[in-house]
């Protein structure tokens, strides 16, 4: 066990359940437990959405698959930094306008419906859980190396944490947490960037060169197709990266968290910048992973292709930092992830569609503490299963699900007049099992050789990411369920066309 690495654990466990405690003393109805009770500014939740959104994907699935794939693996830098421009532009405004605490607000805003808002209920859930594997995965490698500790046991102790923060604290003490965990997830790659950067005498085209040499692919490392051979697959993953933030409900629920829509914005704006800077420096991680720890030093995913680099960088402090920080990145995610499906559970399937919105504040306060805790536990017991993939690629799956489920149906409810409420049932429906299917009938599942997938045998789809085909499919199936249904309600349009772009209630 690396004794400094366990006392930089156990602080980032104290502050955060220090947090905890005084979040819990200021969450007392489901406004404050939901959304921090809109009380956010600008930057705060600018650093928060970023800390939401920095996740273990990022820090150690991206570094790693760089390292392992060269090019290939910056296709994630690259698609996590643009889908901000689409969320910036297309959704935050309207989403804040037209929602209270959840995704399905928006939706049920036009459409009054419990089959539409129980829907979305569930592609939220479904979504927040796929993620949510991601961060297990990576959380249970990360303790393994550095605390000697099973993976198992150590997927349990961050599952405890999380369903804490959020039985707790709520979204006060998630938002808290991910701001601190992104001060520190920064400063941390920052220093490592920096030391990177002098190995290669702080100069970009000597860099670029040298990692010509530097590992067994040679100069191929600086080209894409290594590990992306099929150039659909590749449509398919960036389609997803750059489309799923739209559709991410742990990422749509933090523009709630802030006053009005104008907030909103600018908090995207301050995430931006933050991200944007974030996956720039991912370059330098993932090089640096490359040409001085090496593929045969790393785990087969790649996903301590970080931590060891900072020990051959700085020695065992700071391996054991940024080790911590990465504890703290999926500690900060998975308290989000959680609190979205249990908000989506308590407040619109509990809430709205169970109980016809005549549940109290205390009813769902309760429930969605219990959902918390049943999350949690399916969260838990599914990473159990996924070990053997790398982060970064079991996020890029979460995207394509949001992409395809949740994208389609929000902008049809913004801008499509004749939009319906079957055209949202069926959209959301369809996107939701396509790509859940064709994830299960791929490669990700699927491998004749044994030990190289969760199942032994050939797959019947496949591209490892099915965005190509899903996202289309979600689009497709909300057109043709309204062009088949006749029912329309233009006078509804017309009140949220006001609404999404002016925050009024309704039009004079």
């Amino acid at each position: 066990m690396n004794v400094m690495a366990f006392l930089l654990f156990l602080g980032i466990v104290v502050l955060t359940l220090v947090i905890t405690y005084y979040a819990s003393k200021r969450t007392n109805n489901t406004s404050e437990f939901y959304t921090a009770g809109g009380g956010l500014t600008g930057w705060q939740n600018g650093l928060a959405i970023a800390g939401d959104y920095m996740s273990a994907a990022s820090f150690l699935g991206i570094a790693g698959m760089i390292a392992l794939s060269g090019f290939d693996g910056f296709f994630y830098s690259i698609g996590f930094l643009v889908a901000y421009l689409v969320v910036l532009y297309i959704v935050a405004e309207p989403l804040r306008n037209l929602g209270k605490y959840t995704m399905a607000d928006m939706i049920a805003a036009r459409f009054e419906n419990k089959q539409v808002r129980g829907v979305a209920a569930l592609n939220s859930i479904a979504i927040s859980i796929f993620y949510m594997i991601a961060q297990l995965v990576g959380a249970g490698a990360l303790i393994k190396l550095l605390l000697g500790l099973d993976y198992t046991t150590s997927v349990l102790i961050v599952g405890v944490l999380m369903t804490i923060y959020v039985v707790f604290g709520g979204m006060t003490a998630t938002s808290w947490v991910q701001i601190v965990k992104a001060v520190l997830l920064m400063a941390g790659t920052f220093i490592i960037s920096v030391m990177v950067f002098a190995k290669f005498d702080f100069s970009v085209a000597q860099m670029f060169e040298q990692m010509k040499t530097a590992t067994p692919l040679g100069e191929k490392f600086l080209n894409p197709g290594n590990k992306f051979k099929d150039g659909l697959d590749t449509i398919s993953l960036n389609l997803a990266l750059v489309l799923g933030t739209a559709g991410l409900p742990h990422i749509l629920m933090r523009f709630f968290t802030v006053k009005d829509a104008p907030t909103a914005r600018k908090s995207v704006v301050h995430a931006t910048w933050i991200i944007g800077l974030f996956y720039v420096m991912t370059i330098f991680l993932g090089f640096g992973a490359a040409a001085f720890v090496g593929a045969d030093k790393m785990d087969p995913a790649g996903n301590m292709g970080a931590p060891l680099l900072a020990q051959f960088l700085g020695g065992n402090f700071l391996f054991a930092f940024v080790s911590a920080v990465a504890f703290a990145t999926i500690l900060a995610v998975v308290a989000g992830l959680v609190l979205t499906a249990a908000s989506a559970f308590a407040h619109d399937f509990y809430g709205h569609v169970l109980r016809q919105g005549k549940a109290t504040e205390r009813e769902q306060m309760v429930m969605a503490k219990w959902a918390s805790v049943g999350v949690s536990v399916i969260s838990i017991l599914l990473a159990l299963f996924a070990q053997k993939l790398n982060v970064a690629f079991l996020v890029a799956l979460a995207f394509a699900v949001a992409a395809s489920a949740n994208l389609p149906v929000i902008i049809f409810t913004i801008f499509w007049r004749r939009f319906n409420t079957t055209g949202a049932v069926v959209g959301m429906l369809v996107g939701l099992f396509s790509s859940l299917i064709l994830v299960f009938l791929s490669p990700n599942i699927w491998n004749p050789e044994a030990g190289k997938a969760i199942l032994v045998g050939e797959a019947l789809f496949p591209l490892s990411n099915p965005g190509i085909v899903s996202i289309p499919l979600g689009f497709l199936a909300a057109w043709l369920g309204t062009f088949f249904s006749k029912t329309t309600d233009n006078a509804k349009y017309e009140e949220i066309v006001v609404k999404a772009n002016t925050g009024m209630k309704e039009s004079a």
